[in-house]
């Protein structure tokens, strides 16, 4: 039981810190494309 509870919270861990990162990279690649179409616009 211990084992399931063990496997089931870094399951957990391990899809939060996954989101986390796809957030930021989603971030990252809007501010590109802001860059990107300011340097259009110019």
């Amino acid at each position: 039981m211990k084992k399931l509870a063990l496997i089931t919270f870094l399951g957990i861990v391990f899809t939060l810190s996954g989101c986390e990162t796809m957030k930021g990279l989603g971030t990252d690649i809007q501010k590109a494309g802001k860059a990107i179409e300011k340097k259009a616009s110019d």
